[in-house]
């Protein structure tokens, strides 16, 4: 009997001890259905076992994303529901419930600036860039709790100044950095806070021939009396006198549309729009150090509908004057744009943005490569000339590879360089748009494959043309 009473002592003490251990474990590790415990002394994220309510959203994306509407289209969270199944968006001249049915006579849209081109890339770094939000992630307004925004921007502006170094375009600690939402707001802004706004008469605005049509239409739309368009750049400064005159002048370099890198022709006050200032676009042949400067994370990782720019500003004042511009129109930048850049600049300066710039080059330069054989055949027809440059990110003399190609039609009697793309199946944006001569027009080369290879197939049917045969890329 008293044998028995101390085997059963020694059982119970034996599960009490494991017991004991279990709980340890479970408080100090995780658990509770398994999710993520932040540590109370070092702040470290502890990994539980398994998800708790980010399971389903988790699953919802994965199972969208695994839609594959063959290669030729994608499906997405917020897409039509069909039957209770998510509708796949399909890519230009593609159709069908799977995006499968190719229409063969069908146009080559190259109109648009959209950078699905880097798609690919984000598919391959799909675990890195995910996001997965609370419904109640940073509920209260950016501009009220000061303590979260200025957390979740200071890590957004570290990236981003970490990024310039790597790319060989730092910035220094005395310029400040304020966000907007996408580069289009950014451009209204600088206009606003650089404009001689207790001036008798209003600043002119200025741009150099051809010029992105942007610029133009919101000094327009705001109609102030603080500022007014007033053209072409080098116009103006042989009808005026430059001295005695109010002016702001806009550069964009690389230029949209021919991809030139450009300085300024009046050396007043300038704003710098460097949308496509990065590697995979053109060589950084030396840190662009101005005064006022933006960039948009659009033509950087791709992500065009995410709406975030930033203006790098030398003169404190301008700064407080477009944060303020920023703060009235729209109470800050959205919290959930923000964290999501914040997860995609943590990729992009992965391996000092080796694995982000060299695919983006390479996708880049393999498009001009083709491009320019099919142009190399044609007298009808001409795109711009090209210069290498040393870029200090490769550290190599290279080639730009522009964003878009400048087409000249050559033909005198050719006046009309769109119509005669479009009689060709190919859909591009007239030079008129910039201000230039309708004998030139802008094709995109930054859309998806599907969308280059298809330009390619009609430009070389156009220019086979010329030879009397056609043949094939």
């Amino acid at each position: 009997m008293g044998k028995t009473m101390k085997y059963c002592y020694g059982i119970c003490l034996l599960s009490s001890i494991v017991i004991n251990i279990l709980f340890s474990i479970n408080l100090y590790l995780g658990g509770g259905g398994g999710a993520l415990q932040r540590g109370e002394k070092k702040h470290e994220i502890v990994y539980r076992p398994s998800l708790t309510w980010s399971e389903k959203a988790a699953a919802d994306a994965e199972a969208v994303a695994a839609f594959s509407c063959s290669g030729h289209g994608r499906a997405y969270l917020d897409s039509l529901i069909s039957d209770g199944h998510t509708v796949c968006e399909c890519y230009t001249c593609y159709g069908g419930i799977d995006c499968s049915e190719f229409s063969p006579g069908c146009s080559a849209d190259a109109d648009s600036g959209d950078p699905i081109f880097l798609e690919p890339f984000w598919m391959q770094n799909a675990e890195d860039s995910a996001i997965v939000v609370s419904g109640w992630h940073r509920m209260s307004y950016s501009y009220a709790d000061y303590t979260s925004m200025s957390t979740m921007s200071s890590e957004v502006e570290k990236y981003i100044r970490k990024l310039h170094s790597i790319v060989g375009n730092a910035i220094t600690e005395d310029r400040y950095l304020v966000f907007g939402i996408g580069s289009s707001q950014l451009l209204s802004a600088a206009v606003y806070a650089l404009s001689s706004q207790n001036s008798s008469s209003p600043s002119n605005v200025v741009a150099t021939i051809p010029y992105y049509p942007m610029y133009e239409a919101q000094t327009l739309f705001f109609n102030s009396e603080d500022f007014e368009f007033e053209g072409d750049t080098t116009s103006w400064k042989l009808n005026n006198a430059t001295d005695k005159m109010d002016v702001i002048e806009f550069v964009t370099s690389p230029n949209n549309p021919d991809g030139e890198l450009k300085t300024s022709v009046l050396g007043g006050k300038t704003i710098y729009d460097h949308a496509y200032f990065w590697p995979h676009f053109t060589p950084i042949p030396a840190p662009s150090d101005h005064d006022f400067m933006i960039f948009t994370l659009s033509k950087l990782t791709g992500h065009a509908g995410a709406r975030f720019g930033w203006a790098v500003i030398k003169d404190k004042d301008v700064y407080e004057k477009v944060s303020r511009y920023i703060t009235v129109a729209d109470l800050g930048i959205s919290k959930d744009t923000q964290l999501r850049v914040l997860k995609l600049l943590k990729v992009a300066v992965e391996s000092d943005g080796k694995q982000l710039f060299k695919f983006a080059y390479d996708k880049m330069r393999e498009r001009w490569d083709r491009l320019t054989s099919v142009f190399s055949k044609s007298t009808r027809f001409s795109i711009q000339k090209r210069d290498p440059l040393h870029c200090n990110f490769f550290n190599e003399t290279r080639l730009p590879s522009p964003a878009y190609a400048w087409v000249k039609c050559e033909r005198e009697e050719e006046d009309d360089c769109r119509a005669v793309l479009k009689a060709g199946k190919i859909i591009g944006r007239s030079g008129s748009t910039y201000k230039a001569k309708d004998r030139y027009v802008r094709l995109s080369l930054i859309k998806s494959q599907d969308d280059f290879d298809l330009l390619m197939l009609r430009l070389t049917e156009l220019v086979s043309l010329e030879n009397g045969n056609i043949e094939s890329i």
